[in-house]
């Protein structure tokens, strides 16, 4: 818990950091447009303000923050979606999935928790849409529907278990997770601003260059190095390894949500532009890193 607290100090301290020199940048240099940074830095202090709560307290504030997290990720989801009347009643099925994978973590019942959205949910979604009147659009408002459970809900709900899984590491790991996902992003997108040059997919994101990916790749990978000692009980070995998977598994998060949006909002530019801001856009990675980054202490690891 301390090792916790002193971390989420130095993030407190480099956010606030952050925040002055953007004011007075964008004071100073008013002719300038600073609006993207300043919207980045709001979400930032939000997700610090949840992830604060995920990681200080008992494992139920935890799991009832995440929850709220993981609702309003997958709101802003649905809202990319073009949507008819007849959908309205699939989106109230998935946000009532919510709740109920949450409980799966409540009461540690790994068996469920894991088929719920993957298996039963994928079969039973298709029902309430085959109810509601006309077949136009059917494929595309369910597999997007369910795409977003799988990314929001699913992937994002493993951040819960890891203080279910092993109360005694739980919220130094996740942490750790966040932390360095959250690196691996900031390094990538200004490594790619800087001196990014060959873009990955140019038309998903044109801010994603194999230059920024190698420059988080080597950050993410060192830095975890240096603070596994202090949030996780791993050796250096597996130290070393686990900031090369969250940058690997977090690079294709956020290359898969970037091409989500930019094949749901194809022909609505105003709507991208402004979703670029939102937690959907911070949590992205979280999705890929959070799922991978569980099992893979599970299958390594006796504590979890």
């Amino acid at each position: 818990m301390e090792s916790s607290l002193f971390t989420l100090v130095l993030i407190f301290i480099v956010l606030s950091v952050v925040h002055c020199m953007y004011y007075v940048m964008s004071r100073k240099e008013s002719h300038k447009d600073y609006s993207g940074i300043g919207l980045r830095i709001k979400t930032w202090w939000g997700m610090f303000f949840i992830f604060c709560l995920a990681t200080l307290f008992n494992p139920v504030v935890s799991l009832l923050s995440l929850m709220v997290l993981t609702f309003f990720a997958l709101k802003e989801y649905f809202s990319m979606i073009r949507t008819r009347k007849a959908d309205r009643r699939l989106f109230l099925w998935a946000y009532l999935s919510i709740p109920v994978q949450f409980y799966w973590i409540y009461i540690e019942w790994y068996g469920m928790f894991i088929v719920f959205i993957p298996i039963y949910i994928f079969l039973f979604l298709p029902i309430p849409r085959l109810i509601s009147k006309g077949t136009v659009g059917f494929l595309r408002n369910v597999s997007s529907t369910q795409w977003g459970l799988m990314l929001m809900v699913f992937g994002l709900s493993h951040l819960a278990y890891f203080q279910f899984a092993t109360p005694q590491y739980g919220a130094g790991l996740v942490l750790f997770l966040v932390v360095l996902t959250q690196l691996n992003d900031v390094i990538h997108y200004l490594a790619s601003i800087y001196f990014g040059k060959r873009k990955v997919v140019p038309t998903s994101n044109p801010n994603l260059t194999w230059e920024g990916f190698a420059s988080a790749f080597l950050v993410t990978t060192g830095v975890s190095y240096l603070i596994y000692p202090y949030l996780t009980p791993f050796g250096p070995a597996f130290g070393i390894l686990s900031g090369m998977l969250i940058s690997l598994s977090g690079f294709f998060g956020s290359l898969t949500v970037s091409v989500l949006k930019r094949d749901l909002l194809i022909g609505d530019g105003e709507k991208f532009d402004a979703l670029k801001q939102s937690y959907l856009s911070r949590v992205d990675s979280l999705t890929y890193t959070s799922p991978v980054f569980f099992h893979v202490i599970r299958y390594f690891f006796d504590f979890m």
